[in-house]
């Protein structure tokens, strides 16, 4: 009957008529267009980002090899590529900044010269270096959102290589900025189920799916009443810790006492965020760990590859919180930082509860840099002088 429906439809033309701009099968254009862009950029093809700067076409440097480069390179000719590079990689390069900027590349330059340029170890760079444009800074942010390393290619190209080309993405500068500071609408429940976990604790889990199909899951332990102050803890994906035991971090170990937290005080919420390696994904977080084990505690490795000293967004936590329809809270944590996000979301939190695990050699330096370089509160860690300087 339905497709019976929609062919006569389309005979009469009704199906030729164009989608609104805020369609239930599309969503927004601009969500669309970021969306398309994050997706092409994860694949290692270019994308177009088009602004009143005039727009430019970028490539990620995640998978660059010297055939790629050449190749892009003919795309933008006769304009020579340009390496964007956030403040944080720029200072590590010895570049003094507070914006992102654009580092002039040579037309001899190699794939792997450039990656060490974008991620490699700290030193001097001795060329010419701008303020990135606002178009090239909206190529940084989606590549962000791509999970990539958080420096980017782009070059002015003519309008002919851009219209004679294989079709390219293309986004406005002034949608990426904007795409996910409105987190409302982007996500939904997709499914649900009780699982009993190996402390025999029986829990359910709501897997709700975001905007970029990453599953982010509500585990609620017990059965809270939403009447009262719900005890929730936030937790951000660790695939070392919480799957492998890895003891460079208390992840795991802080998952498994929340759990426990949770049933000693009659049931709560356990939110468990797509935020792996406090939001810079996987693959840099193990670009970061090599940079630890090169001497750099965790901030400065993050900062060092580009990134914030953390890239997490609470905005998704508040939106499952307010779906489930609880708005007041006991908040598990550490993290003086992480009341503030909340507080200002509009989420009520009537107390605070530590969640401190074992000190040992592993995971010292970590928890101390946490401690003295981000506030945690961690009354059980005694921090020598010359470990805060």
């Amino acid at each position: 009957m339905f497709y019976e429906r929609a062919e006569k439809e389309k005979v009469s033309g009704m199906c030729a008529a164009p989608m609104p701009a805020d369609s239930a099968l599309f969503g927004s254009r601009e969500n669309l267009d970021v969306s398309r862009a994050v997706s092409e950029l994860q694949a290692r093809r270019p994308v177009r980002v088009t602004g009143s700067d005039g727009g430019l076409i970028a490539l990620p440097v995640e998978g660059l090899d010297d055939r790629r480069l050449r190749e892009f390179a003919v795309l933008c000719s006769p304009n020579v590529p340009k390496l964007i590079v956030t403040q944080q990689r720029a200072r590590a390069l010895g570049i003094e900044t507070s914006t992102p900027v654009a580092l002039s590349l040579s037309y001899a330059a190699h794939a792997s010269s450039i990656f060490e340029l974008a991620a490699g170890s700290k030193r001097p760079f001795a060329g010419d270096a701008q303020a990135a444009s606002y178009s090239a800074q909206a190529a940084v942010r989606l590549v962000k959102l791509a999970r990539g390393v958080p420096s980017i290619l782009t070059a002015q190209a003519p309008a002919l290589a851009v219209e004679t080309f294989p079709p390219i993405s293309v986004v406005d500068a002034d949608s990426v900025n904007r795409f996910g500071a409105d987190p409302t609408g982007t996500l939904v429940q997709a499914s649900e189920a009780c699982i009993p976990l190996a402390s025999g604790v029986l829990a359910r889990f709501v897997v709700f799916r975001d905007a970029h199909g990453l599953d982010q899951v509500a585990v609620i332990v017990g059965k809270p009443d939403p009447s009262n102050p719900v005890p929730v803890r936030l937790h951000s994906a660790c695939l070392t810790g919480d799957v492998f035991g890895s003891q460079r971090c208390d992840c795991g170990d802080q998952l498994q006492l929340a759990i426990a937290r949770l049933v000693a005080l009659g049931g709560g919420i356990i939110l468990y965020l797509a935020q792996e390696g406090r939001g810079i994904g996987l693959a840099n977080k193990m670009r970061a760990y090599q940079r630890q084990n090169g001497g750099l505690d965790t901030r400065d490795a993050n900062t060092t590859l580009g990134f914030e000293d953390h890239e997490r967004n609470y905005g998704m936590a508040v939106l499952m919180l307010r779906t489930l329809d609880y708005t007041r809270i006991v908040l598990l944590t550490n993290n003086p930082a992480k009341l503030d996000g909340l507080t200002k979301a509009g989420i009520e939190i009537t107390a605070r509860v530590s969640l401190e695990v074992p000190i040992t050699p592993h995971n010292k330096r970590y928890l101390t840099t946490k401690a003295v370089r981000s506030g945690h509160k961690l009354v059980t860690l005694k921090v020598s002088s010359d470990e805060t300087s």
